[in-house]
């Protein structure tokens, strides 16, 4: 198969949709200027995957002219949660690259398309290995089964190709779990993926140790979670299959055996300490948290703001430890992520502005700079972030540090000194059902209506400020640190199973004039508080957002959120306020 396409040395990014489960085709037509041509040849490996041995099927698109004499750089990528190689985001990255010039493979994940194997989460001894096994056929040491090589890619040595990785959410993870392994792997462009799988399905904003990662079990957060358990486990249906490597257990169809042990622990709302350890401990295992000590490709992370799934926090984290341990890394908060916020001049590769938009630009010049070996190539600032209160985006040499403190009160104000918190107390009782509402997780991706976010009466608190005099410009990760009384949980909370302690919900509304309020991007930060008897810090998710002058900022403790299991049984929650005993909210202010 060939068509008439254009040919520029630049590749384009993978996936141009919010969601993970239904990505947006890229559909957007190459340059008026399309004069050259590319082949598509599908492709057959038989890979060694933990303890089978199973089929991956993949795309090979070669510009045509790209031959032994004279070769190209390659790009490898793989599809998104519940894709293939075939599907509208994974297809054109083919597409895209092959115009560009670059030799593209695309192949289907384990477990996925006509894929062989199980679902094992981007496990990188796993789903890492396989990818790797396609490193060597782009670098010429091994062939596919058809007995096809590849002589036509360009290489820093024998056997080691030029080869860039990009792609969205499943298909970013994998690039860190490749590179972790294989060094060979010389650029990766992860959008929209996460840091820590424990903290992305079952958060727990308070005690991290490391990045996100708590050592307290999270809340379960049940809708995205469970959306992608029956998609993994429908698989063989979605695309029939006889393939026997394809299924595991009848209690566990698709997936790998541990990720079945983590939905059924995590759905059965007990977490007994052993049962837990071991489920965060392989939670970890399979999440860049736990192996990029072995990343040294240089890494663009491109984060979504709209994004209930995988939030800013998780790219933060992963940039600030690459960053630590010498890794050259940027960082970009773009609007759209799994939640939706695609907005106009945004990258949107489904009308093909790559050349156009902020982001489109930056990643042309990562790959200018990594793939061509263009050593003058700008990459541009070391953080981005998309405002959509201002013109265009922010840049910063750093995420902006905590700088503004304000103090809860006990008569419900949040003031700027501790001299005007004013002495008191005030009383939250949790329902045995949810009473209050961020999101509906999935409403989007199948088109049903989300209402507005809600906190009912006598089931949460809230903090209000004045009304701004000035414009505020908040751009990070808010974080408080509070101190509660609640007897109950106190009596159970050393039960052994983490259920029993306190579970509850902060975040932060900005407040009309006209008294209507706006939850950015419906997030919210959920706790199990890992001992009611002292202070605890949460960090709430990262925002951009302009809190406009005359709006009011509200910071609100709720009792529950339909979006995540809460607490078992009643645990009425007291909160004191003196001057000098408050709990506080800092927020990182830019400019």
């Amino acid at each position: 198969m060939s068509r008439a396409v254009s040919r520029f040395r630049r590749p384009l990014t993978s996936l141009a949709g919010a969601a993970l489960l239904a990505p947006l085709a890229l559909t957007g037509a190459p340059p008026a200027s399309a004069a050259d041509r590319y082949t598509v040849t599908a492709l057959e490996f038989t890979v060694r995957a933990g303890d089978r041995t199973c089929t991956v099927d993949a795309d090979l698109y070669r510009p045509d002219g790209v031959d032994a004499r004279h070769p190209a750089p390659a790009v490898l990528a793989t599809n998104g949660f519940g894709g293939s190689k075939s599907d509208g985001s994974t297809d054109a990255i083919g597409k895209a690259f092959a115009e560009r010039g670059y030799v593209s493979l695309v192949y289907s994940g384990l477990g996925f398309g006509k894929s062989g194997c199980l679902i094992t989460l981007d496990d990188p001894a796993i789903d890492g290995r396989a990818a790797s096994g396609l490193v060597d056929f782009l670098g010429g040491t091994r062939a596919a089964d058809d007995g096809t090589k590849a002589d036509f890619v360009t290489a820093d040595a024998p056997g080691d190709p030029v080869v860039g990785m990009i792609g969205g959410s499943y298909g970013g993870a994998i690039q860190l779990a490749t590179a972790s392994a294989d060094h060979r792997v010389d650029a990766l462009v992860p959008l929209i993926t996460w840091n820590d799988l424990a903290y992305s399905l079952a958060p727990n904003a308070t005690g991290a140790a490391l990045g996100v990662s708590s050592g307290t079990a999270g809340v379960f957060k049940w809708q995205w979670t469970n959306g992608f358990y029956l998609m993994g486990e429908g698989q063989p249906l979605l695309v029939p299959s006889l393939d026997p490597s394809r299924f595991g257990s009848l209690t566990c169809l698709h997936f790998a055996a541990d990720a079945c042990d983590i939905i059924r622990l995590l759905n059965s709302g007990s977490y007994p300490a052993a049962a837990t350890a071991k489920m965060l401990a392989y939670a970890r295992s399979v999440s860049p948290a736990s192996y990029l000590s072995g990343v040294t490709a240089p890494t663009l992370l491109v984060q979504g703001q709209a994004d209930s799934l995988f939030n800013l926090n998780e790219a933060t984290a992963t940039y600030r430890t690459l960053k630590a341990q010498g890794t050259t890394a940027k960082m970009i908060w773009q609007s759209w992520g799994h939640s939706g916020g695609q907005v106009a001049g945004e990258l949107d590769l489904g009308t093909g502005n790559l050349e156009t938009s902020y982001v489109g630009q930056r990643i042309l010049a990562w790959f200018d700079r990594y793939l061509h070996h263009e050593e003058d190539t700008a990459t541009g600032p070391e953080f981005a972030y998309y405002r959509d209160y201002a013109s265009g985006y922010g840049t910063a040499a750093a995420v902006p540090a905590l700088s503004r403190t304000m103090y809860l009160s006990g008569d419900g104000a949040l003031v700027d000194s501790r001299s005007e918190v004013t002495r008191g107390s005030r009383q939250y009782t949790n329902w045995l059902l949810p009473s209050s509402h961020s999101e509906s997780s999935l409403a989007g991706l199948i088109g049903l209506p989300d209402p507005a976010p809600y906190d009912i009466k006598g089931t949460h608190l809230g903090w209000t400020s004045a009304p701004l005099t000035a414009p505020l410009d908040v751009v990070g990760a808010p974080r408080a640190t509070l101190r509660v009384v609640s007897p109950k949980a106190e009596r159970v909370q050393n039960s052994g199973d983490a259920a029993d302690k306190l579970v509850l919900f902060t975040k932060v509304y900005d407040v009309a004039p006209d008294g209507t309020q706006k939850l950015v991007n419906r997030l919210v930060a959920p706790v199990r508080v890992p001992d009611v008897t002292r202070p605890f810090t949460v960090e709430l998710p990262g925002i951009v957002h302009r809190y406009e002058k005359g709006h009011k900022l509200r910071f609100v403790i709720a009792a529950s959120d339909s979006a995540y299991f809460g607490n078992r049984g009643i645990k009425p929650v007291t909160v004191v306020s003196a001057p000098q005993d408050t709990g506080v909210l800092e927020l990182p202010v830019a400019g």
